[in-house]
């Protein structure tokens, strides 16, 4: 015999919950109903799955396998039923998008009423985070596409191409860089150089693109980081230093009002390439070249 998709979906939520009586609710049936499930799932592998006590439930080593196993079959049983609702017709129901934060407020504004327009039945989801994170939850079958920025490691995924960004020089009004009508970054520029934190796959492209080593302000002490694009252009027009942005947010006003200067880079393909990503194999695979193609066209 084996466990059936109840059975592990009870073990999932009472995995995310900790407690029978919280586990029942989220599961829409009673505690007793949800414990037999989780006593029948247990007689069938041969084990316990969860350790029980006063403060809660803890999963065993073998209930950790199970939940393991039991999120990619669940994962997979999901993405049968959508693919099985959409047969035919793209964009039908829930569709769960990652989009990386330098993209997000940029690209999406002027892509997402086209969409809409185009798939008046499609129920879009968006999460926002680093790309590393993106990819997490992609693989874990919690995405089905994100929007992501390359290069960066692609293995076991999918992808099409939106456009290509052109990395941008941003200086404050006085600095040198505003009289270049290029700009060549130097070694000897990273002392004024600003970029946003480490996580940000922009501040692995920009350092790629122009051949620098990451800011310090000395041996032992990191640089000025931003968390966002508007800070760093913040910062930069107050004068602390200088950084490089992608053309798409400048193209979208990020530079407007804040006395910064913008300037093309001297080096060869300044620029970080913008692509939509699934899982390898993912029934998802045809929304996510179509996504695409409507993201080319915004």
């Amino acid at each position: 015999m084996l466990p059936t998709i109840r059975q592990l979906q009870y073990l999932k939520v009472l995995s995310e919950q900790g407690a029978f009586g919280r586990a029942a609710e989220a599961a829409h049936v009673t505690q007793p109903t949800l414990s037999a499930g989780i006593q029948e799932l247990e007689k069938i592998l041969g084990a316990p799955v969860v350790d029980r006590g006063r403060a809660g439930v803890i999963l065993t080593a073998v209930g950790e396998e199970a939940l393991r196993r039991a999120q990619v079959i669940l994962n997979e049983a999901e993405e049968l039923m959508q693919a099985a609702k959409s047969a035919g017709k793209p964009f039908t129901g829930r569709f769960r998008l990652g989009v990386i934060p330098t993209i997000a407020p940029y690209l999406l504004p002027r892509a997402l009423p086209a969409l809409r327009g185009r798939f008046p039945d499609l129920r879009l989801f968006l999460r926002e985070d680093l790309t590393q994170r993106l990819l997490t939850g992609l693989k874990a079958g919690q995405l089905d596409a994100a929007l992501i920025a390359l290069p960066f490691d692609t293995t076991g995924l999918g992808w099409a191409h939106v456009s290509d960004d052109e990395l941008l020089a941003a200086a404050p009004e006085d600095h040198p860089w505003a009289r270049a009508a290029r700009v060549t970054p130097k070694a000897e520029d990273t002392g004024d150089l600003i970029l946003l934190e480490d996580g940000h796959c922009l501040r692995d492209h920009v350092l790629a693109a122009c051949g620098l080593k990451p800011p310090r302000a000395s041996d032992d002490e990191e640089g000025f980081a931003a968390t966002s694009l508007a800070t760093l252009v913040q910062m930069v027009g107050s004068g602390l230093g200088v950084t490089f942005l992608p053309a798409m947010a400048v193209e979208a006003g990020l530079t407007r009002a804040v006395p910064v200067v913008v300037r093309p880079l001297a080096v060869d393909r300044p620029s970080r390439e913008i692509v939509v990503v699934w899982r390898a194999g993912s029934s998802r695979a045809g929304e996510g070249r179509l996504l695409a193609e409507v993201l080319r066209d915004a």
